[in-house]
């Protein structure tokens, strides 16, 4: 069952810098994940009680990321976007709503850099845009010998079908995530 929810705010200011993902923000378009992985970490929160089976598309995303970066954008407070934190941002129902895309088109449109968390095949369809914000974004100073706008992370547990099938039940094949690593490498 998918759930279309309006929300007052879709961008997420970090008190710091996490060092490992090098995000100042984070965004979800959606909230929960069809892909059902079973060792997610949504699972062990509030809202992890029903994973995959309530899904909410959060219909507003891209009005709302417009404001929030035009305002941080005027004060000059660039700095990576993680999409996203707490869900798949290329799941199945992306295909219908198409609210990553809409996201990252806004994201281009205000020069912040992104870093692309999936496991989603799904991601090729958005390369065209995330080319664009590659070669404009406007990296923190300190992060400027990165060269680079996008960052983009594939997450695999295992490259055995079988074993990933029991942990990511609902997940693109490993072989086909490696094959899209390979063609947005």
């Amino acid at each position: 069952m998918v759930k279309e929810i309006f929300v007052k705010t879709i961008l997420n200011k970090h008190r710091r810098r996490d060092p490992w993902f090098l995000d100042d923000y984070s965004l979800n378009p959606y909230k929960l994940c069809d892909f059902n992985c079973i060792y997610c970490y949504i699972r062990g929160s509030k809202y992890g009680e029903n994973m995959g089976k309530c899904l909410a598309v959060k219909i507003n995303a891209p009005t709302l990321l417009r404001k929030e970066l035009l305002r941080r954008a005027k004060r000059k407070e660039y700095g990576f976007i993680a999409l996203s934190s707490s869900t798949e941002p290329w799941m199945n129902i992306e295909e219908k709503y198409r609210l990553t895309r809409k996201c990252l088109q806004v994201i281009a449109e205000f020069k912040f850099p992104v870093h692309c968390l999936t496991k989603s095949t799904l991601i090729l369809r958005d390369l065209d845009i995330l080319k664009q914000i590659d070669e404009n974004a406007i990296l923190p100073r300190d992060l400027s010998m990165l060269k680079h706008g996008v960052l983009v992370t594939f997450s695999l547990s295992t490259i055995d079908e079988g074993i990933a099938k029991i942990f990511e039940p609902n997940a693109p094949k490993p072989k086909e995530r490696l094959r899209a690593l390979q063609k947005a490498k």
